[in-house]
């Protein structure tokens, strides 16, 4: 249903007369009459009679008015609630790394309940590629996720990524005492006979491991995968293999971190939307808070 056409008949039901109605919208009156004679035949029933020289509403026409005034309404509060600088107001579905929503959007959440208490967040964890697979299907609104320097993402012109942050990564290890090693290629020689730990639902830290592997000359023995952090160490301590963890994580008793340099190890981190999406006011939001807090994690 045409709304401009609701918008014709409310005002026909307000100032009385068709020529007043043209007058009021800027056309033509046989303009006014054709719209509301279409109007008529979509709903299958008169919605004007004749009333001397004038016309006047049916009772159809006057409860088709009823209804074409709430509707007109819902549209208008729909259109302010969506314009670009409106108040934030709705769900937002965030898909993304667990190191993402327990450091960035837990602590952001409890920040949008006092700030922005019209603004939901729904959460789900999932890794990059199960993120993006969401985003594509438009199942999810905005994607968490991350590459290596080593292993970038491959673009995509359906989405736009706003950076986050970054993370340098080392090697994690058995501890043990110091090897002397300078490189990333030398550390990696070091641990060539070892098994390696590789993450179970994303394959870029793998192709990292593999490039540096090969830069030093060997092809590794992957044989254990997982998805948390936590379980790659304790899969260290137990003498499993040696593993990718950042920089700045707690290590467990028993685990020792290798610096990686020449060349490093970075992690980059990017909210990622599907284009057009972020002039959605909720998601804008979220959005700008996020990249706030990764640039400024004390405030």
């Amino acid at each position: 249903m045409e709304t401009r056409r609701l918008q014709l008949l409310v005002e026909l039901s307000r100032l009385g007369s068709m020529r007043a109605v043209a007058e009021a919208q800027g056309t033509t009156t046989s303009t006014v009459s054709q719209q509301i004679s279409v109007l008529a035949r979509e709903m299958g029933t008169a919605l004007i009679e004749p009333h001397g020289r004038q016309v006047r509403l049916t009772p159809a026409g006057r409860r088709l008015t009823e209804h074409a005034t709430a509707i007109l309404a819902a549209v208008e509060a729909a259109r302010l609630d969506l314009a670009p600088g409106a108040e934030p107001n709705g769900t937002v579905r965030i898909a993304g790394f667990a190191t993402a929503i327990r450091a960035f959007l837990l602590p952001l959440v409890t920040e949008l309940a006092a700030s922005h208490p019209r603004v939901h967040v729904l959460v789900r964890e999932h890794e990059p590629a199960e993120a993006l697979a969401l985003l594509a299907a438009d199942e999810t609104d905005l994607a968490l996720t991350y590459d290596y320097n080593l292993a970038p993402a491959t673009g995509d012109p359906a989405v736009h990524a706003t950076p986050l942050w970054t993370a340098r990564w080392g090697l994690g290890v058995p501890a043990h005492p110091d090897t002397g090693a300078t490189t990333t290629p030398e550390v990696f020689t070091r641990f060539r006979e070892h098994d390696w730990i590789v993450n179970s639902r994303n394959s870029a830290d793998e192709t990292v491991i593999r490039t540096l592997a090969s830069m030093a000359g060997f092809t590794p023995r992957i044989t254990h995968r997982a998805d948390s952090l936590d379980l790659v160490q304790g899969m260290i301590t137990a003498h499993l293999g040696v593993g990718l963890l950042p920089q700045e994580t707690a290590l467990l008793p028993g685990v020792r971190l290798l610096p990686l340099t020449e060349p490093d190890v970075v992690l980059r981190a990017h909210a990622v939307a599907r284009h057009g999406r972020l002039d959605w006011p909720p998601l804008a939001l979220v959005t700008d808070l996020l990249s706030r807090r990764a640039t400024h994690p004390d405030h």
